[in-house]
Parts: structure tokens; C-alpha cells; sequence
């Protein structure tokens, strides 16, 4: 990178570059999908690149990367560089995002209006870890923290005031309704692979909306599986139990999020018996070869957003205040920004004319006739009037403000680093 080509944190230099489920398939979108250890490696060449603030959402839905860049390319690079998936396969089907339409789809998203499941409320603890992560890896800044405490407040705001996140409203919730329609099903096997949040939130929907619990959990560390089993009194086997566990099950539920299959075919060996088995990770963490099987069910994530319940009707009702609760949390969040951006300049100016003052003083041929603190007094508040002559103006520019602090910092030759 050009040391001297360096990135402002000005609101037109913050990009986003994404996929979701609009053009992509869950198998495509697993491509791109990231694991904590492609993150940390992604934030470290972000840093080399001079990228700032940057920070991935990688969900079931989607993948997107944001932060202040050139544009959105060096975003593009920097992801699919780490990923499985091809760059100009990413570049065909991504959508691009810069400034303020950044910073509203992000809203979006939090609050769930632009999930494969209209008002999923897994996406705020989604978008939370994703920048705890960034957070700890030290990518996280002032102005990409305080944004996404924005709307994880404003999706708070709509689940409270809005019935945009009653009934299936997730993954999770999604399969239950899907094995509703299974006859019999207190009488079926399940298998439960995968006790993190979305395996553990299956789990808690099976037990109370089928009223079953007549499922067995395993997880790569036994001990998890061990004891979130103990706690809701259901089984759990061991993880090199998995084959076996596999082959007698009626029905096998995945959310194991690895970054390859877990589920193989070998698994089965030779039984015919039939078998539903719903894939809740992505990427895709069941073999394609399984569906070769005779008697299997395979559903992936896509085909369960396709599950719909009898609240989608009134769900879509409340977009509407959703989005005006939304347009009102960025509204306050965009005016923090330009408030302290405009601090940010008029403080370098008072600086810049602060030691104007002082050089002047020291210039003066005869100082003694002058009496430095009544010198320094009157000074202070002819700067600070100046300032506050200046700061009113700033206000009432409005949509011309940030043309007019341009002007500022290169007439008192004052750049500003945030």
C-alpha cells in the first residue's frame, strides 16, 4: 500500500461489500462463510492495508465485510482472500454499499427486515459476537462501536414495540415448524449434532413446541453436550458415539458451523432405514453424497426460510414502524457524527490560532510593555469567540457542513486524524 494514500475516516471512505440469500444459494454462500481463525487473519491484513474499523457479519444469510477503505475492492480482496470461495464469483453476485446507505443497511439487518426470515431475532447476537471479535482483535473503533450499539438498542426498540418478531422468526424456530408436520413425532429418534447457540436454541423449541424429548445431543466437546443434556433432562452420547447414534436416529438435526462436512456419508453404512435430516449450518456440514442414500430427507437452510407460519401476514404490518424506529435511532447516531466530527476541526483550529498567538507574542520587539497575562487573557477569548463564531456556522450549513470544515482545515492548514 502507498503509505501516502491514507484513509480518512470521513463517512463517504466506509464501505460494504456483501452476499445474502437474495442471489446466492446456502452452498455459495458457504463458500464465503468465515470461522474465527480466517477472521483474525483478515483483520491482521486489514491493518497492513491501512483499512480502519473493519468488521465481518457472517451468518447463514449472508456475508458482509464493512470499514473505511479506498473502496470497496480493497474490502472485496481482503475477504476473498481468506475464503474458499472465488473473487469474481463474489464480485458477480455482491452488493456494494458506501457512506450513509452503508450505515442503513446495517440498521436493516440488526433488526432483522433484511433476513431470509423476516424479523430474525438471531441477527443482534449474531452482529454483537462479530464485533466483540473485531473488538479484541483491536479493529473495532469509535465510530463502528458506537454503530452497531446503535442498532442493537434500536433492535431491542423494535422487539419491544413492534410484533415484527413473533412466531418464525429464526433458523431454529423454522425447523420445529418444519418437524411439526412429521406425523408422529413425540414416537421419532431425534439427534441433535451441534450444542452451540443455534443448536442450543433447536433444542429448547423441540422440547417445548413438540413436547418431546426424545432426543440425543452430541458435540465435539462432550462436556457441553453433557451439560446442557443434564440440565433439560434429555440424553446425551459421546462424540465417537456419532456413527452409531447417526444410524438409529429417525431424525438428525446439524448446527455444527464447522468449516467442512461432519456429516458423511460413511456415516450411514448400510441401512435403508428412512431418515429426515435438517442441515441448520453454513456452510453445508452435511456430505452432498448423503442425499444419494435411499430414504433420505435432506433440508438446508433455504428451504426452511420457505416454512411460513400464520403471523407473516401481520409481521409484514409492522415494517412500516420498524423502519421509521429506525430512520429516528440513525438519524441521532448520524447527527453524533457529524457533532464530533466538527468538534474534531474546530479544536485543531483553536490549536492552530492558539499558536499563532503564542508566536506572535514571542515576535513582539519590545515584550516587556505588554503584560503577558492580560495578553493571554484578552487573546483567549477573542480565539474562543471565533471558534464559537465558527461552530454556529457549522450548524447552520447543514447538508454543506462537511464542505465547509474542508475549507477550515485547509485555510488554518490543519489535517485532521481521527
Amino acid at each position: 500500500m502507498d503509505q501516502t494514500q491514507v484513509i480518512t475516516k470521513e463517512l463517504s471512505h466506509f464501505f460494504l461489500a456483501g452476499i445474502n440469500y437474495r442471489k446466492t444459494d446456502a452452498a455459495i454462500r458457504g463458500r464465503f462463510a468465515i470461522n474465527n481463525e480466517q477472521y483474525a487473519k483478515i483483520i491482521a491484513d486489514a491493518r497492513t492495508e491501512g483499512v480502519n474499523e473493519m468488521f465481518i457479519l457472517s451468518t447463514c444469510n449472508r456475508t458482509e465485510i464493512y470499514g473505511f477503505a479506498h473502496n470497496a475492492e480493497q474490502l472485496i480482496t481482503l475477504l476473498c482472500g481468506e475464503t474458499s470461495g472465488d473473487k469474481r464469483l463474489f464480485q458477480r453476485l455482491a452488493y456494494v454499499q458506501q457512506g450513509e446507505a452503508a450505515v442503513h443497511h446495517l440498521y436493516k439487518v440488526g433488526v432483522g427486515l433484511d433476513s431470509q426470515i423476516l424479523g430474525d431475532y438471531e441477527v443482534p447476537a449474531q452482529l454483537k459476537n462479530a464485533a466483540r471479535f473485531a473488538k479484541e482483535a483491536g479493529s473495532l473503533g469509535t465510530f463502528t462501536e458506537r454503530m452497531i450499539n446503535s442498532i442493537l438498542q434500536v433492535s431491542k426498540v423494535v422487539k419491544n414495540e413492534t410484533k415484527l418478531s413473533s412466531g418464525t422468526v429464526s433458523v431454529a424456530f423454522a425447523a420445529v415448524q418444519y418437524l411439526k408436520k412429521i406425523e408422529d413425532i413425540a414416537s421419532k429418534k431425534i439427534l441433535l449434532l451441534g450444542v452451540g447457540k443455534i443448536g442450543r436454541n433447536t433444542c429448547k423449541n423441540m422440547i417445548s413446541l413438540l413436547g418431546t424429548r426424545n432426543i440425543t445431543l452430541i458435540n465435539r466437546t462432550n462436556q457441553v453436550a453433557t451439560g446442557f443434556a443434564l440440565e433439560k433432562g434429555i440424553r446425551f452420547a459421546p462424540y465417537e458415539a456419532l456413527e452409531k447414534n447417526i444410524r438409529e436416529t429417525d431424525i438428525l438435526l446439524v448446527a455444527t458451523n464447522a468449516p467442512q462436512p461432519t456429516v458423511l456419508k460413511a456415516h450411514f453404512g448400510n441401512t435403508t432405514a428412512p431418515k429426515t435430516i435438517i442441515d441448520l449450518s453454513i456452510p453445508r456440514n452435511v456430505e452432498e453424497s448423503v442425499t444419494a442414500l435411499p430414504g433420505i430427507s435432506l433440508i438446508n437452510v433455504d428451504e426452511l426460510s420457505k416454512v411460513q407460519d400464520e403471523t407473516l401476514q401481520k409481521r409484514q404490518e409492522e415494517v412500516p414502524k420498524a423502519r421509521n424506529i429506525i430512520r429516528e435511532h440513525m438519524d441521532d447516531f448520524l447527527y453524533w457524527y457529524r457533532m464530533r466530527k466538527h468538534a474534531v476541526v474546530l479544536q485543531a483550529v483553536k490549536n492552530k490560532l492558539e499558536t499563532i498567538h503564542v508566536q506572535e507574542i514571542k515576535n513582539q520587539k519590545s515584550p516587556l510593555q505588554y503584560h503577558p497575562d492580560d495578553v493571554n487573557e484578552i487573546s483567549s477569548r477573542i480565539i474562543q469567540k471565533v471558534i464559537n463564531l465558527l461552530a454556529g456556522r457549522v450548524r447552520q450549513m447543514n447538508g454543506h457542513s462537511e464542505a465547509y470544515l474542508q475549507m477550515l482545515s485547509e485555510l488554518f492548514e490543519t489535517p485532521v486524524k481521527e
